[in-house]
């Protein structure tokens, strides 16, 4: 199999436009159209940011978080995310139940950052990613990756704009990446994975989360040769015999190989397979408990979908199969329904370890030696948050926006706050007393002339988006 391409018939298209600044066609940013088609004048937008497509809002394909519940939830993760160490260390258990009920959406990313272990990643390689992000990458790649970006989810307003800020991050992450692992260079199926990690935080926390789903969570996934990818197909049929006797059997008549209907699940993670809800909560789960909830929703679907005598009767060639695994009954993919499934249904590390080292030993007999050495899978956050050494200040949140007020007396940003309360009663009498009462202004109001107050700040033009310090993308 091609690297660039995955068993769905994804082909890369010539394509002569370039995207990056050194490259011919029309300005990076400003193309008015929308992956080829007009932008139409007014467009409904669905909660997910989903103008159309097979990933757009349904309202049966998700379920509705009643206000006060999401806020108590969003509570309780500020209250975890704040002491995720101690969190993780002793009270797991309770991180991974409320992934499993779903982090709430204003959290999601910071949450993800977490889980992944990106956020220490990121502390660990303080400026690398810029350094990246200002080299210019392999022309090799670098022409693949911009042929590939307008394919990732073009009803999404974030990537729906050729050459728009999405697609713009997008390849900036994707180039990361290949200069960051040379020896793994690009794979068609980042792509979508980077693009729903941007949809819910900056560039550069995406490209550490990146980072850790390929290094950590799926090693050799997307190396070359698909080695990892196909091991754990072998591995989800061996599952499939013990949870659907029948389901295993029919794909063995049929003699299906497990890469044709797993590869596109397992590389994008769900991504472009399920309703958006339900990728989303997938994720959820996948960054906390790790690879053991793919195999389980590899598992769920075959399983309502091939699971008895009766739902074989119309499959009956392997035409017909493929068919079916390609148009999944979308009550099998609804979001309550699936996690349901999911939780419900027993499959643990140890077990796939086992079957793991089964399938290795048949493979080396079979084919010799793994021609790419990927590094053991880590099973889920806390696997990962105790291999990686990390220091409470690793962990520290900084604030996605800080506000100087025009009007507050210039301090020192290393000083401790240990000052008193008196203290601070007397400063705040000496600030009432030297600057008089003023009108509030607002900032962002159109007008001709800029305000006094902000007339030093200098506004300098930037292709690239507001680093994770500068743009508040969680709350």
């Amino acid at each position: 199999m091609a690297r660039t391409e995955l068993s769905n018939g994804l082909n890369l298209r010539d394509n002569p436009e370039k995207l990056t600044e050194n490259g011919t066609g029309s300005s990076y940013g400003l193309d008015p159209e929308v992956n080829g088609n007009v932008v139409p004048g007014e467009t409904q937008v669905d909660k997910y940011g989903f103008t159309g497509g097979a990933q757009q809002y349904a309202g049966d394909s998700a379920e509705e978080v009643p206000t006060e519940v999401l806020r108590q939830r969003e509570a309780k993760w500020l209250e975890m995310l704040n002491s995720w160490d101690k969190w993780m260390a002793k009270r797991h258990k309770k991180v991974k139940e409320r992934c499993q009920k779903g982090i709430p959406p204003s959290l999601r990313g910071r949450a993800w950052l977490y889980l992944s272990g990106g956020k220490v990643k990121r502390e660990l390689n303080q400026g690398k990613f810029q350094k990246l992000d200002e080299e210019q990458g392999d022309p090799k790649w670098v022409d693949i990756i911009e042929r590939d970006l307008h394919r990732q989810f073009p009803f999404h307003e974030m990537f729906a704009a050729r050459g728009g800020h999405g697609q713009q991050d997008l390849f900036r992450v994707l180039k990361a990446y290949t200069l960051y692992r040379p020896d793994e260079g690009y794979c068609q199926a980042q792509a979508p994975v980077a693009a729903v990690l941007l949809m819910h935080m900056p560039a550069e926390d995406a490209f550490w989360v990146l980072v850790q789903i390929c290094e950590k969570y799926l090693p050799g996934y997307y190396s070359a040769g698909l080695e990892a990818i196909q091991l754990d197909g072998e591995i989800l049929y061996a599952l499939l015999q013990q949870v659907s006797s029948v389901a295993y059997r029919h794909l063995k008549k049929q003699k299906l190989e497990p890469t044709l209907c797993m590869t596109e699940w397992f590389m994008c993670i769900f991504s472009r397979t399920l309703p958006w809800a339900s990728v989303l909560r997938v994720w959820d789960m996948f960054l906390c408990e790790g690879v053991k909830i793919l195999f389980k929703v590899g598992l769920v679907l075959l399983k309502c979908t091939l699971g008895s005598q009766q739902k074989l009767k119309d499959c009956q060639s392997l035409y017909e199969t493929m068919e079916l695994l390609r148009a999944i009954n979308p009550e099998y993919m609804q979001e309550s329904f699936l996690v349901h499934e999911i939780i419900e249904l027993t499959i643990s590390e140890t077990k796939i370890e086992k079957e793991h080292n089964a399938q290795l030993r048949r493979w080396k007999e079979s084919h010799g030696d793994l021609h790419c050495k990927s590094p053991p899978r880590m099973h889920g956050a806390k696997a990962i948050m105790t291999s990686e050494p990390h220091s409470k200040q690793h962990l520290k949140q900084r604030p996605a926006i800080t506000v100087e007020s025009p009007l507050a007396p210039k301090t020192d940003v290393n000083e401790e706050n240990a000052a008193t309360r008196s203290r601070k009663t007397k400063d705040e009498d000496e600030m009432k007393t030297t600057f008089p009462s003023q009108e509030l202004i607002n900032p962002y109001a159109p007008s001709s002339d800029p305000s006094p107050l902000f007339e030093h700040i200098t506004l300098k033009g930037s292709k690239e988006s507001l680093s994770s310090l500068e743009q508040d993308t969680y709350l």
